[in-house]
C-alpha cells in the first residue's frame, strides 16, 4: 500500500497559494485586504471602497468611486435574449442554482472569452458586479413565479441592490447597513469556494466557469448557506426563552447548531459579527423591538459556555437581512454577489501568475 507524509484532512492549514490579496491574521484579530484592515473599512469606507482596492490594488478616491460606479451602472441589465431563460427556471428551485445557470450562460456573450489577460479580466468582473443585482434578485422571483424586478439606475449600487429586492426605496439606515454586509461578505482569504474557483482558474478556465465552481461551493450549509439556516433556526421559536430552550435541545440532541465555530476563528468571535451585530441592534431600535437581537445573544452565551464556540459573520447577518425585509432564500445568494469582488480578484491573480493544481493521495484501498 502507497502512503503519503504529510496527509491534512480538509487541507486545514495546509498553504495552498501565495497571495497579495487577503489575510486572515488570527492572533492580531485583523481580515487584512491588501494590507487594509477590513473591519476599519467596514466602519468607515463603502462597499464599492473595497471593489476597487480588490481589483485595482489601492482605495480610490472619491472622483475614482464615482466614475467607477457610473461605469458598473452600465452594466445592470442583461443582454435581452437571456431574459426569458429566467421563465425557464423550475418553480421551487434555489435561487443559487439559477444564478449558477444564468452566470455560466453569460460565457457565451463574451466576444473576447479567451482572452485571459488582466484587463480583460478586470473588466468582465465590473460587468458582473453590474449584472450581479439583477441575476441575484431576478433568480429568487423567477423561481416563485414572481414578475422580472427591474433595476433603478437612479440609485446607488446597494441602495438600488436592496430597492429591487423589496420593491420599495430603501431609507439611508437601511442603505448603509446592506452596504455593510456586502462590503463584510467581499473577501475573506481562502474559504472553500475562493479555493474552488482558483483551482478551475488553474486549468486556464475563464472567469465564468471559475465563477460557476464557486457557487456550487458556496451553496452548502456548512459555507454559505449558514445564513439561511441560521434564519430558520431563528424563525423555529418566538421568544428568548423559546430559542434558549432550542438551542440546548439541539446540543443534547448533539445537532450542528449554524452560524457558530469558524475553521480559522477557532477561539475567537469573527470579527465580522461584531459588526452585524451592532447592526441588528440599530435595527432593533428602528422598530422598538428587541427581540431577535436578544435572542441571538442568548444563543451566544449558550454557545459560548457549553461549547467554547463563538458567532461568526451568518449569525448576525440572518436576522439584519431579515429586519431589511430580504426573502431567506436570498441570503445565500446576496453573499456570492458581494464575494464576487473576492473571488474575481483571486481569479485573476491565479490567471496572471499560474500552476495548475494537482495534489495527489494518500491511497487507503486494497494492497497489490
Amino acid at each position: 500500500m502507497r502512503t503519503s507524509e504529510g496527509f491534512v484532512p480538509g487541507l486545514d492549514g495546509v498553504i495552498a497559494a501565495r497571495t497579495e490579496i487577503s489575510f486572515l491574521d488570527v492572533d492580531r484579530e485583523k481580515i487584512v485586504i491588501r494590507g487594509e484592515d477590513l473591519i476599519a473599512l467596514a466602519k468607515n469606507k463603502t462597499y464599492f471602497d473595497v471593489v476597487h482596492l480588490l481589483l485595482e490594488g489601492y482605495i480610490p478616491s472619491q472622483e475614482e468611486k464615482s466614475s467607477l460606479e457610473d461605469n458598473i451602472k452600465g452594466y445592470y441589465n442583461l443582454p435581452k435574449d437571456i431574459l426569458p431563460v429566467f421563465n425557464l427556471l423550475p418553480k421551487g428551485m434555489h435561487p443559487m442554482d439559477g444564478m449558477r445557470t444564468v452566470i455560466s450562460l453569460l460565457a457565451g456573450y463574451d466576444t473576447d472569452l479567451e482572452n485571459r489577460s488582466n484587463k480583460e479580466n478586470k473588466q468582465r468582473a465590473y460587468e458582473l458586479l453590474g449584472q450581479l443585482p439583477f441575476i441575484t434578485v431576478n433568480s429568487y422571483f423567477a423561481t416563485e413565479g414572481k414578475a422580472i424586478a427591474s433595476p433603478d439606475e437612479s440609485l446607488g449600487y446597494s441602495a438600488n441592490f436592496l430597492y429591487m429586492i423589496t420593491g420599495k426605496k430603501p431609507s439611508d439606515l437601511e442603505v448603509e447597513i446592506f452596504d455593510q454586509l456586502l462590503l463584510l461578505y467581499s473577501e475573506h482569504e481562502m474559504p472553500n469556494s475562493t479555493f474552488a474557483s482558483r483551482v478551475i482558474a488553474s486549468t486556464n478556465a475563464d472567469m465564468y466557469g471559475a465563477l460557476t465552481g464557486a457557487i456550487s461551493s458556496l451553496k452548502g450549509h456548512l459555507h454559505g448557506g449558514a445564513n439561511e439556516a441560521v434564519m430558520y433556526m431563528l424563525q423555529e421559536v418566538d421568544s428568548v426563552d423559546g430559542f434558549e430552550a432550542l438551542i440546548r435541545h439541539k446540543l443534547q440532541n448533539k445537532e450542528k447548531i449554524m452560524g457558530f465555530g469558524h475553521r480559522v476563528y477557532m477561539k475567537k468571535m469573527d470579527p465580522r459579527a461584531t459588526i452585524t451585530k451592532e447592526a441588528l441592534r440599530k435595527l432593533c431600535e428602528r422598530d422598538n423591538d428587541d427581540t431577535l437581537l436578544k435572542m441571538c445573544e442568548a444563543g451566544e452565551e449558550i454557545m459560548r459556555e457549553e461549547k467554547g464556540l463563538y458567532p461568526n459573520l451568518d449569525y448576525y447577518a440572518a436576522p439584519v437581512y431579515w429586519k431589511l425585509g430580504i426573502p431567506i432564500p436570498l441570503y445565500t445568494p446576496i453573499f456570492f454577489s458581494a464575494r464576487t469582488a473576492g473571488l474575481a480578484a483571486h481569479i485573476i491573480e491565479q490567471h496572471d501568475n499560474n500552476r495548475i493544481f494537482r495534489p495527489r493521495v494518500e491511497y487507503t484501498g486494497k494492497s497489490y
